[in-house]
């Protein structure tokens, strides 16, 4: 079982209330077992919303707001569901396809805070999270079917 960001399957969970849509995630998506999630709106978080990035260890929105609590119970809910989902179906969590950037879902890179487009070494806060946990991931911008 696979567990996939639910913006790159057109899901508008999007800060603009828009989505990723991907195709070749969903593709995937329609041939493997696989969890939904967004770690934002699973916090509660509405979207449209205020753009957010991590600065140090905080997650602030564009207006300074903290959201690092908000974030952290998020990816903390959707490894809770994606755990749950396994054990249901009987089946482990072979990895994950989730968002480039995202201060939830980014892998490797990230916005770095300042709301400038720029970019730093680091991990979203569910990313973070499955790695904690030995969860392969990738983002969109790694084609498995075809690398």
């Amino acid at each position: 079982m696979y567990v996939i960001s639910a913006c790159l399957l057109g899901e508008n969970c999007k800060y603009n209330g828009g989505n990723n849509r991907c195709q070749w995630v969903v593709d995937f998506a329609a041939a493997h077992s696989h969890v939904t999630v967004c770690p934002e709106t699973q916090a509660g978080l509405p979207a449209p919303r205020p753009p957010a990035e991590i600065l140090g260890e905080r997650v602030f929105d564009e207006t300074g707001k903290d959201l690092t609590a908000d974030f952290v119970r998020g990816a903390r809910e959707c490894w809770q569901l994606a755990e749950q989902a396994a054990k249901k179906r009987g089946e482990s969590i072979e990895g994950a396809i989730l968002k480039s950037k995202s201060p939830s879902c980014g892998k490797d890179r990230i916005y770095d805070g300042t709301f400038s487009q720029s970019l730093t070494d680091g991990d979203g806060y569910l990313a973070r999270l499955l790695k904690e946990h030995q969860i392969h991931i990738i983002t969109e911008k790694e084609n498995i079917e075809h690398d």
